[in-house]
């Protein structure tokens, strides 16, 4: 795309607010705050179409997971997230856009993709809602069918201690120690049958689940 061209400039300016807020907000409290550690930097493609699949415990997981990741992730995030004022704030900065968790979400598909070929990476908390334990159970086929659509290799991400954040009656997140671990690379698959895209998301979830329990 062109300089001039308005959807570069526009897309430019997204991600000049994405590493300004991550930068600033976001990294700051990941590392002081909740004594992050990142292991498996190496593994995240520096460019190119990217999906990263994670596990999901906490509403702090969207901008965790930013913290962890060295280029612009876009966030497939439920829809009620973006009721919370103030996290609405954060996370839209932080490129993340709503989906409804009821059926098949056919507007995120179409913006997943979108922001794929825009250069951002796209994050997807591949059981659709939070899980008190930190681990896949039930992984939904999102994902899989995203990285067949787009042919999009997937980046399984673990994230270690976001199920500890909220503590009942605290209105404030407990300072804790967060892990973030980063899987290898897995290919997209070669079709978008429905069984493929199953075993895919099984090897997804069995990743994620092995490096929770690693």
């Amino acid at each position: 795309m062109s300089e001039n061209n308005p959807t570069q400039k526009i897309v430019k300016t997204k991600t000049t607010v994405y590493h300004l807020v991550r930068s600033f907000v976001v990294n700051p409290i990941f590392s002081f705050y909740f004594h992050g550690k990142v292991t498996g930097k190496e593994k995240i493609p520096p460019k190119g179409k990217l999906i990263i699949v994670s596990n999901h415990a906490s509403v702090y997981d969207p901008p965790l997971l930013s913290a962890a990741i060295t280029r612009p992730v876009s966030y497939m995030a439920k829809e009620e997230l973006f009721a919370v004022n103030g996290l609405k704030q954060l996370i839209t900065a932080l490129g993340a856009y709503p989906v409804n968790r009821e059926g098949v979400d056919r507007k995120a598909i179409r913006q997943a993709i979108s922001r794929l070929e825009e250069g951002w990476a796209t994050g997807i908390f591949i059981e659709g809602t939070r899980t008190v334990d930190g681990k896949i159970h039930d992984p939904k086929l999102g994902a899989a069918l995203i990285a067949a659509k787009a042919q999009a290799p997937i980046l399984p991400v673990c994230l270690c201690g976001t199920e500890n954040i909220v503590q009942s009656g605290k209105k404030l997140p407990r300072s804790i120690d967060i892990h973030i671990k980063i899987g290898d690379i897995i290919q997209p698959p070669s079709s978008g049958k429905k069984e493929v895209l199953e075993a895919l998301t099984r090897e997804c979830a069995e990743k994620i689940n092995s490096l929770h329990n690693s």
